[in-house]
Parts: structure tokens; sequence; C-alpha cells
């Protein structure tokens, strides 16, 4: 669209292939010129990635697109930026809706949009489409995406429930398709109760929930899209994280603490703590690193832990002024007289969540009086038990 408005470009993600589909055909059947692109990567293994690209009246153009690096996520992106330049071109597009494949997560081709493309493409929406009947299935799911046939390429080692969680977590539009499947044609009652709701309540608290074949839906695939404040938003160190509550039998359990963990305990507790709810994430303190944030992962029982920089309470003042400002905000409110930033915070969500048994196994996991009384200088010789998940040998 050169020399007029830039062209809206609008991401739609999720697992939920039938409720993204849907999703899609209703932004192209609400807004007249718009166009869907689909990278299909369930044709990788054969060497290609099949692209299809149509209207509301049905498809437009195929092709296929050859693998980069052996990596089907690398082919759409080689892929897609060309495809969307070349609508903008033809000034006859409205707005470009991407259909994302099933596992491909929204943060890196919004990254990709913004990083590759020129003025006349905006990235405008980030949207999710779920199913609410298929979210507790989704989201407790521990199978790797391979076995479900949903990885990306060969070395794609994520799980269904952690692929999904950051479907959720990073889009901040939510496209509820009830049904999407047809399960329930017969007019009988929808498959989705008032449990899946309160769990999606309590995962993404903050996240705008529209009906896909609303009005409010296409506004809110033209609004507009920040990637740098999304990916605030997804740091651990000032992610915003759920917050207690407990209905419909789903509750969300946070944890607060200003007294670091035991690395052997809280290491021996990790399996039980990766199971304890369905979806878990934070940010926490070990004795023997006290310079380091690392940050918590769990969905579907399986759990990650990394390396997240460092804590600002560990750096000298003057390097703060590099330090992103929501980082410096979120560390000013939850600052320690004595530890600074450094602390346990925890949220864990799930239906038939034991808070009082959770609590109690965390607690046992930190330092006592007596190992908290010795000092930092005693701490560093704690248990080295998280060098190996930490500090892999290439």
């Amino acid at each position: 669209m050169t020399g007029e408005q830039p062209m809206p470009v609008a991401l739609v993600g999720g697992l939920h292939a039938d409720a993204r589909r849907v999703a899609v055909d209703q932004l192209l059947r609400m807004v007249p010129g718009s166009v869907a692109l689909h990278h299909d990567l369930s044709t990788a293994a054969a060497g290609t990635v099949r692209r299809t690209v149509r209207d509301g009246s049905g498809v437009l153009d195929e092709g296929d697109a050859p693998l980069v690096n052996d990596c089907a996520c690398c082919a759409l992106r080689e892929d897609l930026v060309p495809e969307l330049e070349r609508l903008a071109a033809s000034g006859l597009c409205r707005l470009a809706v991407v259909e994302l494949w099933d596992s491909v997560e929204p943060k890196a081709m919004a990254e990709v949009v913004v990083a590759h493309t020129g003025p006349d493409l905006r990235l405008t929406a980030v949207v999710t489409a779920v199913d609410p009947a298929l979210l507790l299935p989704a989201i407790g799911c521990g199978d790797d995406l391979a076995e479900a046939g949903l990885a990306a390429a060969a070395t794609d080692r994520r799980t269904v429930a952690d692929t999904f969680a950051r479907q959720l977590e990073y889009a901040p539009v939510l496209a509820m398709v009830e049904d999407s499947g047809g399960r329930y044609d017969d007019g009988g009652e929808p498959a989705a109760d008032a449990a899946d709701f309160a769990l999606l309540d309590q995962l993404v608290p903050t996240a705008q929930r529209v009906s896909a074949d609303s009005v409010a839906f296409a506004a809110a695939a033209v609004a507009g899209f920040d990637v740098e404040a999304a990916a605030a938003r997804q740091h651990p160190a000032c992610a915003l994280l759920p917050q207690s509550a407990d209905a419909e039998g789903v509750a969300t359990f946070v944890w607060h603490r200003h007294r670091p963990f035991h690395p052997g305990r809280l290491h021996a507790a990790l399996e039980e703590l990766a199971c304890a709810a369905v979806r878990s994430r934070g940010r926490f303190w070990l004795a023997d690193r006290p310079d380091t944030l690392l940050a918590w992962d769990a969905a579907g029982g399986a759990l990650c832990v990394e390396n997240a920089g460092p804590w600002l309470a560990s750096l000298p003042e003057a390097a703060w002024e590099m330090v992103p400002a929501e980082r410096r905000v979120a560390a000013a409110l939850d600052w320690h007289p004595e530890h600074g930033d450094r602390a346990q915070h925890l949220a864990f969500t799930s239906p038939g969540l034991d808070a009082d048994a959770l609590a109690a196994l965390l607690d046992s996991c930190l330092l006592d009086d007596g190992e908290y009384a010795a000092g930092p200088d005693s701490w560093r010789c704690l248990s080295t038990a998280f060098d190996e998940l930490l500090d892999p040998v290439s």
C-alpha cells in the first residue's frame, strides 16, 4: 500500500485447529478485502511447506516453499515476509490474516513480521483461537509434540502443554470458538462448562476475550500490537502472574517468599511440584546462586527451569539504566530491604488444587532458620543439585 496507510497484519494461532480455522473464516467474512495466508508444516517431512492464500470466496493461490536448514519454521519465516509484501504492493488487501500452523508460537512470528517487513506493513493483532472445551486437555497434556504429530522439526522437543501455554499467554486477544469441532450439532448442551471458563479466566486474566463471530473480534484484528511490550509481559522478572483465585473447582495459588531455596531439597521436590498443577510459572531464587534470577515454567507435568539473567540487586547501579523500565518498576514493587528484588514468586493454577499441601511442600524447600542464619557465604557451599540442569556440559 505504497503512499497509503500500511496494510494491517493479524496473526491467528492456536493448537485448536478447528477453532483457528473458524476464527480466520470469520475475519474473512467480516472484513471485506481481507486475505488469509497459511503455511501447512505437516508436509515438511516431504521436504516442503505448503502455502495457501485465500479470501472469503476460496483459494487464490497455492505453492510449496522449500525447507530451510531442515526447519519447517525457518521455511515459514523465509516465505511469509515476501508473501505479505506482495499483498501489500498489490494495494488490494485490506487485512492480511496469517493463520499459523498448530504448534507455531506467535511470539516468534510476531517478531519476524516487525523486524523484517517495511513501512507498507503493520502488525495490528496477535490472536489465539480457543475452543474452551479443549482447554484442559491441551494445557494438561505432557506429550511431546512429536507424539501428537505436531512437531515443527525433527529436533522439536516441546510438549503440547507448554506450547499451548505460550500461545495463550502471549496473545492479548483470545478468539472464543465454542464447539469448533461440531461435537454438538444435534442441539445438545455445549461441551464447555463453567470450570473450563474459570480455568481460562485464571490462566490468562488480562487477555481480551471475544467471540470469533463478533464485531469486537474484527475491531481487535486491526487495533494494534506492541512487540516490545508483549516481550516484557513474558519476561519472568516482570511477568504479570495470575492472582489468587478459587472458582468452579479451579484454583490459583500464589506463593511469595523472601528466603532462598535450598537447592538440594528443591531439586528433590521438582517432580512433585511440576505435577501439582496443570500450569505453574514464575521466578525463584536458589541459595547457592544468589545473583541468578531463575525462571519456572511448568505445564502438563513437564517443567523447564532456566537462567533468566541477573537479579537487579546483583548489578551495579550504573547498569540499571540499561535495564528496561518495566523491569525496574517490577523490581521496585517487590523490593526487600536486605535481598533487593530476589524473591520466590510462583503461581500454580489447576482444577482440584491442594494449596495447603503445595504451600507446605514449597516452604519445606526453603532454607531453615539455622541455614539462613549461616549467611550467604555458607549458602554458596550447599548442594550442587541444579548444576546439571543449569550448567549442561556442551
